[in-house]
Order: structure tokens, then C-alpha cells, then sequence
């Protein structure tokens, strides 16, 4: 019998998961944990700027990290999967819930909704799409080598030098940037409403952080295929 009733309800996780607020907590909580990735991830980055040697050095360490209780590379495979969960998460909760909230949309409510809100809505679904896509195709450039003009595993300096000397990259990786700029700013703001962080005294904080995030980061990892491309970084 206690068995049945148990077997009978869904799991807390399950319910969690099922409901509008489980997913937008859901979409808050991974975007904050790749928004953290995105900055060590893009300091990282700016470690180009001080030579072959120092750069090429730090992707060493990375490979290096929980050493000696994770054997070389563990740290850096669990990263990995852990990211891709997330990205995963965050995708699947944001279409669910466009889906929803269509199917709850009254078909004879016809007005059309205010610009900032549909242009915010536009720009997070079509930004999202545009990185879902350089995810992948900067998977294949820089980790694995197999769309990088020189692609030699150990040369990491080298490989992103031969990258943005292509023009199509440089395009490529530009308009995903400014997706990701977009993205963070929408995002932020839509995260700290969901996990309860706005209130009318901290509301202009929040959007002027969320502002400075998305600048940070959009230049931030914009100077590197600039510096690239006017000889600074060679």
C-alpha cells in the first residue's frame, strides 16, 4: 500500500520541473553558472595578449586542475559535460515555456504585445539559436581542432591566431558575441526577477549590471580576433 501511494506521486524534482516558476528557476540557475564560466572563461582568454609562451602555458594548467585526485584532463571533461547539461537545460526550458505560453495565449486576443517586451522576447529565442549553433561549431574550431585552419593539439596560441586570420570566422565570431552580449543583458535581468533579486530600490542596480555584464563580456572577447586582426596578437 505505501508503496502504491508512493509509486502514485510524482517525484519533488519531477513536479519541480513540471511547473512554470521550476522552469524559469531552472533557466536563472544555469544561466548564472554559465554566466560564471563566461567570465573565467574570457580572462582566460585575454592571457593571449601576453604571449605563446604564458597562453599556451595556462591551457597546460587547465588540463592539470584536481591533480593528483583527478587524473589530466578529468577536471577539464567534467567541465565540459557539466556545461553542456546546462546548456542543454537552459534550451529545453526556454522552448517549453515559449510553447506555453503560446498555447495559454487566447487565439481572439488579438493586440499586439508592447515593442520592448516583443523585442526582448525576439532577441533572447533567435539570440539563443544563433549560440546554440556557434556552441557547437566552436567545439569543433577550438577544442577539437577539426574546423581550424591549423588545428595542432598542444598550440593553442597558434590555433587562434590561424582562426581569426580568416575572415569568415571573424564574422562568425562576431555576430555570435553580439548575440551573447544581448543575451546576458536580457537574461540577467529576467534571472534576478525569477530568483526574486529585484525590488523597486535595486531595479536600476540590476539593469546597469546587467548593462556593464553584456559591454564586459562583448568586449571582452571581441579584442582578441580584433588584436588579431590588426597584428597586435601574431
Amino acid at each position: 500500500m505505501a508503496l502504491a501511494t508512493r509509486t502514485a506521486h510524482p517525484s519533488a524534482l519531477r513536479t519541480l520541473w513540471g511547473s512554470t516558476v521550476g522552469k524559469k528557476t531552472v533557466m536563472a540557475g544555469t544561466g548564472v553558472l554559465m554566466l560564471l564560466f563566461l567570465v573565467a572563461h574570457m580572462i582566460g582568454n585575454l592571457k593571449v595578449f601576453f604571449g605563446p609562451t604564458d597562453f599556451n602555458g595556462y591551457a597546460a594548467w587547465l588540463r592539470t586542475i584536481g591533480e593528483p585526485v583527478l587524473h589530466s584532463n578529468w577536471y577539464l571533461w567534467l567541465q565540459r559535460f557539466a556545461l553542456v547539461a546546462c546548456v542543454v537545460l537552459h534550451g529545453v526550458a526556454a522552448y517549453q515555456l515559449s510553447r506555453r505560453d503560446l498555447k495559454a495565449r487566447p487565439q481572439r486576443y488579438a493586440h499586439r504585445p508592447p515593442v520592448r517586451a516583443s523585442y526582448a522576447t525576439r532577441t533572447m529565442r533567435w539570440g539563443g539559436v544563433i549560440l546554440g549553433l556557434f556552441i557547437v561549431w566552436h567545439i569543433l574550431d577550438l577544442t577539437t581542432g577539426t574546423l581550424n585552419p591549423r588545428g595542432q593539439a598542444g598550440h593553442p596560441y597558434e590555433n587562434i591566431v590561424a582562426d581569426f586570420r580568416v575572415w569568415y570566422v571573424d564574422v562568425i565570431y562576431i555576430a555570435a558575441m553580439l548575440s551573447l552580449g544581448l543575451h546576458i543583458r536580457h537574461g540577467f535581468w529576467s534571472a534576478a526577477q525569477t530568483l526574486g533579486a529585484n525590488n523597486r530600490t535595486r531595479d536600476r542596480a540590476l539593469k546597469a549590471t546587467a548593462n556593464a555584464l553584456a559591454a564586459l563580456l562583448t568586449v571582452g572577447f571581441l579584442v582578441v580576433p580584433v588584436a588579431v586582426l590588426t597584428g597586435l596578437v601574431d
